[in-house]
């Protein structure tokens, strides 16, 4: 019996998101600065079993069948370019909220990938791993190597890997999923002219000031579905060491930024208190 194969899948955060325009095939453009945080789901391959996934964790009923799950689809996307691809059954412990901006399933996706190219003998580069990721969602590229990135396009445009500082923050989700198709749906472009990212700073106060000069432009259409994300981004805001507040992605995840690993402790025991019902997260971004 092959030896089990274990990888983390970590939680993608959109530190800026700017929509630029639809395209004729009906996605978007958008440019993303992409970092990600030490919240990770675990993927465990078992080569040579029966395929199939297991899920556990404590997102595991949230996900939906497992016939749908991304992890399936893209062991049949790498099959489909890899021919004699070996098989194997999955089992994947769900920690990151479902539905929440936080690119869980993209991020379950691309380590799926990773651990069918080990134990194929495929090199990490290999062109039909990013070939297969393309084709899976536009949030598995980003994903397959977990690098901050600018990413472009509907997601399938990467900038070479940048070195961000770490940040100390608190995820905040409000219980309550968001479907990225919908909040795409009630998107209304402003008037205001897009200011595109130039070269991203390493230094942590100036790379801070150029998240401050940022937005993510889905924030008022996610809103707009479930006002509770503002009520979230408020509560935020309102922290004492709070340097920065914003939604990932499409939502419903929020996250706050703080200079230190206590400030950040003592923020996210203070929402515990006040808000049972959040899914809170302290850890680190970048």
């Amino acid at each position: 019996m092959s030896a089990r194969l274990v990888d983390r899948a970590p939680a993608k955060v959109n530190l800026t998101l700017r929509v630029l325009a639809r395209r004729a095939d009906g996605y978007h453009d958008i440019e993303s600065l992409v970092a990600f945080a030490d919240l990770a789901d675990t993927l465990t391959f078992v080569p040579g079993d029966a395929p199939g996934l297991e899920m556990c964790g404590a997102g595991a009923n949230d996900c939906g069948p497992a016939a749908d799950n991304l992890v399936l689809k893209a062991q049949a996307a790498l099959a489909a370019k890899a021919s004699g691809l070996k098989p194997g059954r999955f089992i994947l412990e769900k920690n990151i909220p479902v539905a929440a901006g936080l690119g869980g399933g993209s991020a379950d996706a691309a380590a799926a990938l990773r651990l069918l190219a080990r134990a194929n003998n495929f090199a990490p580069d290999d062109p039909r791993l990013m070939s297969a990721a393309r084709d899976i969602g536009a949030d598995v590229p980003v994903c397959l190597d977990s690098k901050s990135r600018i990413i472009r396009g509907a997601g399938e445009t990467l900038s070479p890997a940048l070195e961000l500082p770490k940040f100390h923050a608190v995820l905040v989700n409000p219980c309550i999923p968001v479907a990225t198709r919908d909040v795409f749906a009630a998107f209304r472009p402003g008037n205001d002219a897009v200011e595109l990212l130039g070269e991203i700073p390493r230094e942590r106060a100036s790379l801070l000031a150029l998240l401050g000069r940022g937005r993510n432009d889905l924030e008022p259409a996610a809103i707009s579905l479930q006002p509770v994300i503002a009520e979230v981004l408020a509560a935020l805001r309102a922290l004492p060491a709070c340097e920065l507040a914003r939604m990932s992605g499409s939502g419903a995840t929020c996250f706050a930024l703080f200079s230190s690993q206590p400030e950040a402790l003592a923020a996210a025991n203070a929402l515990r208190a006040k808000h049972g019902g959040w899914w809170i997260h302290c850890g680190a971004i970048g």
